[in-house]
């Protein structure tokens, strides 16, 4: 919990910084005039930069979400000003209520976070006063204004605390979680295929197949298929067609030398000692076959990932680059010095020397250029066809008249082959109805395409008639599976009986101490689900796509509570569940609060902040 509480005022400092910035952002570039406040809730009044700020961060934050820059319109559609707002007014009724309870920090508190403040040093370094005044002054702050602030969020932060660090961890609850989660499984199983039984089916009746083929409609459902006529344009298309200089071609390999021209490398690891003789210490137990590298890295609770340095050049290693190149691959050298201390390298694989010439690297570099010089055409088409395309074209005029090809294509959702391979087409040829303008889009590689769709044929079932070939097989699949399930009871019965698996001709596989989070090749998703209703001794008989599996329930072992693993599982699940009991409380707290608080707001002060965004 003490972890815990530390973390929270380091990013209450966080907070105090980038509420500072924030507001003299919004000083310089943002609201106008003599609107100071929004409103107030209870005594305490509502800053308008507050407000201001939240909508603004709140905006961007959608902003970057959607990859584009949504305006004032959508962002009230989508609800942001009232969200904001709410956040701000829950803010302020709880310092009104930190106020009215007495509680409040000290002004050493704020004196400390003033002087912390970077933005308010100078030349030297230390705190200037003057730069202080002037930075507050450029946001349209008083002093009293903005310390008032940080005492604020302060108080508030230390009222948010009291209720996090006041939760008990709940560790019966994470004991019995962990009980649950850990608890294991030791059984037989084996599958059975079609290949295990001797299957003879009857030739299927009329009833037979009427009676399939009503049952399982979704088995021969066709699904919606589009008729779509299109033109379309890539760079693959025209780039064989397009002119390239071979002095860009030079300049070009040039600015990319270090990919053409590499020096000799190794892939190396790097573990890193407190001092030079605990790390000959550590290579000479190394040596003497009593550790390994690895081992060593587990000590330090470490994965090789953590030690992992990548690929290094003989002069990026300084002292120790003769040894490391000089090393066959798995040996560790050392110790030699390093930006962290003393250490020893492991060289792991060794990375030839690249040396692609310019005549070599050509036709990649062609391919490369022309292919970028054929983006830029096509994205120079985009005016033109959009253009033609309004005044009433039709794509087989746009195909005559550009260089775009023209085509026609049967489309399903399971077509993805040709222009269908583009993500992109496939959205706009699912959301087009019939008689929709065709609009020119962009693919994936740079290309554009434009589509219509001239008919669509709604999902159907086929007549039995037109489809009796698939359904005479789908019978025979559904008859053949439920021959293997009977078989596989039949051979379940003899397991029951006291029989074994291998006395039954079954190929079984036992499997000891799964538990619920375990995985089993060759079964079906819930299979271990099933498993972990039976009890010792059960045999059942599992579906197994076309086939079925026989499992019996040997063990249940307990999780075993002495095991590290098991402790630092009960910690986390309590650790989560305790913050999130806080979190639930404190929302609760707050919407207390808020609700029994006066809040008047200023309708216009409100419109006027807006207005900054529209």
């Amino acid at each position: 919990m003490a972890k815990a509480g530390k973390t929270r005022n380091f990013f209450v400092w966080i907070i105090m910084g980038l509420l500072f910035v924030g507001l003299m952002g919004f000083g310089a570039t943002g609201l106008s005039g003599t609107v100071r406040a929004i409103g107030t809730a209870g005594d305490k009044p509502i800053a308008a930069q507050t407000y201001y700020l939240e909508l603004q961060n709140r905006i961007a934050s959608a902003s970057a979400q959607q990859g584009r820059q949504i305006s004032f319109p959508e962002a009230e559609a989508q609800g942001i000003p009232a969200t904001a707002l709410q956040v701000v007014v829950g803010q302020r009724s709880l310092d009104d209520e930190a106020a009215d309870l007495g509680l409040s920090v000290g002004d050493r508190v704020i004196s400390e976070q003033v002087l912390a403040n970077p933005a308010f040093r100078g030349l030297d370094g230390s705190f200037d006063r003057a730069q202080y005044r002037e930075a507050l002054s450029r946001s349209g702050l008083s002093v009293r204004e903005y310390e008032s602030t940080l005492r604020d969020q302060a108080t508030r932060a230390m009222v948010q605390g009291a209720v996090f660090t006041g939760i008990p961890a709940p560790l019966t609850y994470a004991e019995t979680l962990a009980q649950f989660s850990r608890e294991g499984r030791t059984f037989t199983w084996a599958p059975l295929a079609d290949a295990d039984v001797e299957v003879t089916l009857p030739e299927p009746s009329e009833e037979d197949l009427q009676t399939h083929y009503e049952a399982n409609p979704d088995l021969y459902r066709t699904p919606e298929t589009r008729q779509i006529r299109y033109v379309w344009l890539t760079p693959d298309m025209i780039q064989d067609d397009v002119p390239v200089d071979e002095d860009e071609l030079r300049a070009e390999y040039e600015a990319r030398l270090e990919e053409f021209q590499q020096p000799e490398r190794r892939l190396v690891e790097r573990l890193v000692f407190s001092d030079e003789e605990a790390a000959a210490e550590a290579l000479a137990q190394i040596e003497a076959g009593e550790t390994t590298f690895p081992d060593l890295v587990a000590e330090r609770g470490l994965t090789l990932n953590d030690v992992d340095i990548g690929d290094v050049t003989e002069a990026q290693m300084d002292d120790a680059g003769p040894a490391i190149f000089a090393a066959e691959t798995g040996d560790t050298v050392g110790p030699f010095p390093s930006d962290l201390g003393p250490a020893l390298f492991r060289m792991n694989a060794i990375l030839a020397a690249r040396n692609i010439t310019f005549e070599q690297a050509l036709p990649d570099l062609r391919e490369d250029q022309a292919a970028a010089r054929a983006r830029r055409l096509i994205e120079d088409q985009i005016d033109p066809i959009t253009n033609l395309l309004a005044g009433g074209a039709q794509l087989s005029d746009v195909a005559e008249q550009t260089e775009m090809q023209l085509g026609e294509i049967t489309w399903t959702t399971e077509v993805t082959d040709g222009i269908a391979a583009y993500a992109s087409f496939r959205e706009v040829a699912a959301a087009t109805d019939v008689g929709d303008f065709a609009e020119v889009e962009e693919l994936d590689d740079g290309g554009l395409f434009a589509l219509e769709v001239t008919d669509i044929t709604a999902p159907m079932v086929p007549p039995l008639d037109d489809i009796r070939a698939d359904v005479i097989a789908g019978w025979e699949a559904e008859a053949t599976a439920q021959a293997i399930v009977d078989e596989a009871e039949a051979r379940a019965a003899q397991l029951r009986e006291g029989l074994e698996f291998a006395a039954l001709d079954l190929d079984a596989v036992q499997e000891t101490d799964l538990t619920r989070r375990g995985f089993v090749n060759g079964t079906p998703p819930t299979f271990l689900t099933e498993v972990f209703t039976m009890e010792p001794g059960d045999v059942r008989v599992l579906d197994n796509t076309g086939g079925a599996i026989i499992v019996r329930l040997d063990e249940v072992t307990a999780a075993d509570d002495t095991d590290s693993a098991f402790a630092a599982e009960v910690a986390s699940i309590a650790e989560s569940t305790s913050q999130g009991i806080a979190q639930d409380i404190y929302e609760l707290y707050t919407r207390n609060i808020q609700v029994n608080t006066d809040v008047n707001l200023n309708q216009a002060a409100i419109n006027a902040i807006h207005s900054n965004f529209r």
